[in-house]
Formats: C-alpha cells, structure tokens, sequence
C-alpha cells in the first residue's frame, strides 16, 4: 500500500497560538520514537502564527492509528492541543514510487 502521509493544518485560536507552539514541539521527539514513524515535522505560518502545519510520514495506516492511540498523543495532541484550536483539518496520502526523468 505505500508510505502513509499525513499533511495536517491546526489554527489555534489567536490569542493560543504560542501555546499551541509548544504543546506541538513537544509532540515531535516521542512521534519521531515510535517505530512506524519516518518523519514528524512541525511548521508555524509565517504569515498566520496561528497557523500550524504538520507534515508526518508513517510505514503503513497502522503505523499512523498506533500513533494515535500512543499516550503521547493523547496526553499532549487530544488533552492540551485540541483545546487551544479554532479549527483543524487533515489530508492522508500514499507516497508515490520515485521516478525519474532520464535524458535519453
């Protein structure tokens, strides 16, 4: 099936925003531990600090659903980020298979 991508926009409520920062940078080093992650990267908008984008790489879907059940997720993501959001939404894709374009 291919690498499990997930591209997810979380927009804090304004006034939460460096919260929200801080909550999510502590999501990155145990995400980045668990055995069917291949990336956890965390952005912040230049142009909306509310804005934070999250771009994440898992082995397979189970991968990405253990993600969600581990307590990290649910003590940091669920218990103290959700609560900080205005809105959140999230994209899943599969990696495609790298390809090249050789000049004959």
């Amino acid at each position: 099936m291919g690498i499990h991508v997930v591209v997810a926009h979380w927009h804090a409520r304004p006034e939460e925003a460096d919260r929200l920062t801080e909550v999510l940078a502590q999501m990155v080093a145990p995400s980045r531990a668990e055995p069917g992650c291949l990336a956890y990267e965390v952005h912040r908008s230049t142009e909306d600090p509310s804005h934070h984008m999250l771009y994440e790489q898992y082995v397979d879907e189970d991968a990405y659903a253990a993600h969600q059940a581990s307590d990290h997720f649910r003590d940091l993501a669920v218990a103290r980020g959700f609560p900080l959001l205005a809105s959140r939404e999230r994209a899943t894709f599969t990696l495609l298979p790298a390809t090249t374009n050789e000049a004959s």
